[in-house]
């Protein structure tokens, strides 16, 4: 029995800035027992800004110049919240979040970086991209890119500003684009270029942009911005086709407004311990925050060496230990890219330029990435720094079982107990491939009741979210039967913690659940909530048939010629194991969720609607073994694994050896297949890659198979297909089985 509960005490990093990922290793490598730690961001992959011209360019890809935040988070055993902060509740220790429950902490730092300002002239937020965030301004980059490799001509695209960042971005489209029919112009505001830099960089950044063509417009400031034209202080207009924003930075409104400390242009004010002023528990860093101090200009630098008195400061908070102070450098190496590579370097009067100064900078940069491409093993927690003195330190985690299928039990194991238990209470217990996940109560009255229950592992770090994954699943079940969700209970076990956290953590786990719920109608009518070593949600769903006339959907039933259609793509089980093991790409765990709070109730009215024989979601037991439970005895499907679709990176993954704990036990299913040759080993794995919140299976009438997927794609299931059809075996008696075929 634990004395006390292990944990204590929430520390809330909001945002993914420079600052913050190095402190999230550092704490990651001694760790403080009793500490929930969460990262909040709008995005799984944060810049590197050093490299950001470098990306443009094609010097790089996008892994190389983005930090995943959620393979980071995983690593660190970090909560990850993708969601937007926008607002901050110093008072009563709270982040209002967009779209969803606030989030409360006990410690906060923030570095959110800073943002161009776009509101001191009218129209440029309508119509420019700003530099900031880097995701929009990527993706319009790409869309022109697109355009200009289609064979479009005549583009004009300006960028308004004048200091390194907007002479990098300009230099490095030039170069990107090469000889292609665009042209490139900069607007700036003042005398000249990179006016904070000395002659010789400014004459090198001039020279490199004269190179490429590149029109350079000074003492030109933007004063309106219409569709297509910018109008000049001079009163001088200039068209453009595209517009990039990469002028002085601004601040996140929302902070002025919080009642903490703000400079005049909005910036929060650290004091040399970097925690905002008059305020006890809320940190900042990087280039949201202004040292009173020592105020310095914008630039990662800074937010770098920022990081380890950051690190130090929040553990002292947490243990009421002496905090550092922080003395930042008055000059710093600047290190500008101008296109090729190529760059000039700047510090204090000195300058150089050329191809090695580029090199030199690919070396620190590239070291810098390496620290979030390259993880190293974590600390032994035993021994760390503890918020109290009678807290557990945390459990390590369980490298062998994966949460990715709900930790199901194999369906041969289930299928043995089911047997014996039905010999011993033939009254009271179906025997095997009788049961089904949705089941009818007898004596519920006219009309006809069905119910069902899942229950589920941790998947993901952010209650909210897991609450949402655990309601959508459950629900599943019951459109698999098409069945209208009508109630609900909840079985909830948190993780040991002490009262305050606890509330917190139940909060925003009941808050996602409700979101799904409200939606459809269904009512949280109670449940039972206890603590435990693990997390674990579930829930107990009732329903009523969604056509009284039609009634319930089979899970067998599926006639010769029915066509198979299944709705989601597959492979959430590879791609939670692979994050488990910080293996997988932020980019396509985000997608897998995307995939799994996709409800089923849509598919499942469509199925009624063309007269679906019969249906099943795919779970734990992955496609083949679902497949294989809505077959009839006499039945066999022919199905064209390369037809099935998969999440991105689930294949890479399958293809590396990368598999969830239950694959193994669903691996046995592939000797009730009658063909292997026409597959390769990894579409045989995706066949049992137990899913999460999976999608339909439907099997349908040959004539109506078309209209179904049709339809099913315009309501929002992309991935929709024919994957295959039944047909009648040989024998009567013949065990349902399984043939790998090409149907196209």
């Amino acid at each position: 029995m634990r004395d006390q509960p292990s944990l204590q005490r929430d520390l809330v990093f909001v945002g993914g800035g420079h600052a913050h990922a190095l402190v999230l290793r550092m704490l990651a490598m001694k760790p403080i027992a009793g500490l929930r730690t969460t990262l909040i961001s709008p995005a799984s992959h944060t810049p590197y800004s050093g490299m950001l011209p470098g990306l443009v360019a094609g010097h790089y890809s996008f892994e190389e110049t983005h930090i995943d935040l959620a393979r980071l988070c995983q690593w660190a055993g970090v909560r990850f919240i993708e969601a937007e902060v926008v607002a901050i509740e110093p008072q009563h220790r709270r982040l209002a979040l967009a779209d969803r429950p606030a989030v409360e902490y006990d410690v906060v730092s923030i570095d959110i970086g800073s943002q161009p300002e776009l509101d001191s002239v009218p129209g440029a937020r309508e119509h420019a991209v700003p530099v900031k965030p880097v995701a929009g301004l990527w993706q319009r980059w790409n869309a022109l890119a697109r355009r200009l490799d289609r064979g479009e001509s005549g583009h004009r695209v300006a960028v308004v500003g004048g200091g390194a960042g907007s002479v990098e971005l300009a230099l490095a489209m030039a170069h990107a684009r090469g000889n292609a029919a665009v042209e490139i112009a900069l607007y700036c505001g003042g005398e000249e270029i990179l006016q904070q830099y000395n002659t010789g960089a400014r004459r090198a950044g001039m020279a490199a942009l004269q190179r490429y063509g590149i029109g350079v417009h000074v003492d030109s400031r933007v004063v309106e911005v219409n569709r297509d034209t910018l109008l000049l202080e001079n009163g001088t207009q200039a068209t453009f086709d595209e517009l990039f924003w990469c002028t002085g930075a601004a601040a996140a409104p929302w902070l002025a407004s919080s009642g903490l400390a703000c400079d005049a242009r909005g910036f929060l004010q650290v004091d040399d311990g970097l925690q905002v002023l008059h305020q006890d528990k809320v940190f900042a860093a990087g280039d949201i925050a202004t040292q009173v101090n020592h105020p310095r200009p914008k630039a990662g630098v800074y937010a770098v060496r920022q990081a380890p008195v950051l690190a130090h400061n929040l553990r002292a908070a947490l243990l009421n230990t002496a905090p550092r102070q922080h003395r930042p450098q008055r000059r710093f190496l600047s290190l500008v890219s101008l296109g090729d590579q190529y760059a000039v370097a700047d510090k204090g009067p000195l300058h150089a330029t050329g191809r090695w100064v580029w090199h030199w900078k690919d070396r620190i940069d590239r070291k810098f990435m390496r620290q979030f491409e390259v993880l190293p093993a974590r600390g032994d927690m035993q021994g760390q720094d503890r918020i109290s003195d009678h807290s557990g330190a945390a459990d390590a985690q369980d490298e062998m079982i994966c949460g990715g299928c709900g930790a199901k039990v194999g369906a041969r194991g289930l299928a043995a107990v089911l047997a014996d238990l039905h010999g011993a209470f033939p009254d009271s217990c179906q025997p095997p491939g009788q049961g089904d996940d949705a089941a009818s109560i007898p004596g519920s009255g006219s009309a006809e009741l069905v119910q069902s229950l899942d229950v589920l592992r941790e998947l993901v770090g952010d209650p909210w979210l897991m609450g949402r994954i655990a309601a959508n699943h459950a629900l599943s079940d019951l459109y698999a039967c098409g069945a209208q969700p009508v109630s609900a209970l909840a079985a909830v076990t948190l993780p040991f913690a002490g009262e305050s956290l606890l509330q917190r953590e139940l909060m925003q786990l009941l808050s996602g659940a409700l979101h799904e719920f409200s939606a459809v109608n269904c009512c949280l009518r109670g449940g039972h909530s206890l603590q435990g070593p693990e997390l674990q949600v579930g829930f107990a769903v009732n329903g009523v048939p969604m056509d009284a006339r039609r009634g319930l959907l089979a899970k067998r039933g599926a006639g010769a010629g029915d066509v198979l259609v299944l709705t989601k793509p597959l492979g959430t089980g590879v791609l939670f194991a692979a994050h488990r093991r910080q293996l997988a790409d932020g980019r396509d765990i985000a997608a897998a969720i995307a995939a799994m709070l996709q409800s089923n109730r849509h598919a499942a009215h469509l199925a009624l609607a063309h007269g679906a024989s019969a249906c099943t979601d795919i779970t734990g037991f992955g496609l083949l073994g679902h497949l294989l439970e809505m077959l009839g005895t006499g039945q066999r499907a022919r199905l064209d694994v390369a037809a099935v679709p998969a999440l991105a990176g689930a294949m890479s993954l399958l293809r590396g050896g990368q598999r969830s704990s239950m694959h193994e036990s669903n691996d046995a299913l592939l000797d009730r297949l009658e063909a292997k040759s026409p597959a390769a080993t990894e579409l045989l794995a995706l066949l049992c890659d137990p899913q999460t919140s999976g999608g339909l299976l439907i099997a349908i009438p040959a004539e109506r198979a078309t209209d179904l997927r049709t339809e099913l794609q315009q309501a929002g299931y992309t991935q929709a297909t024919a994957v295959g059809e039944v047909v009648a075996a040989s024998s009567v008696t013949h065990t349902p089985s399984v043939e790998l075929v090409s149907l196209l």
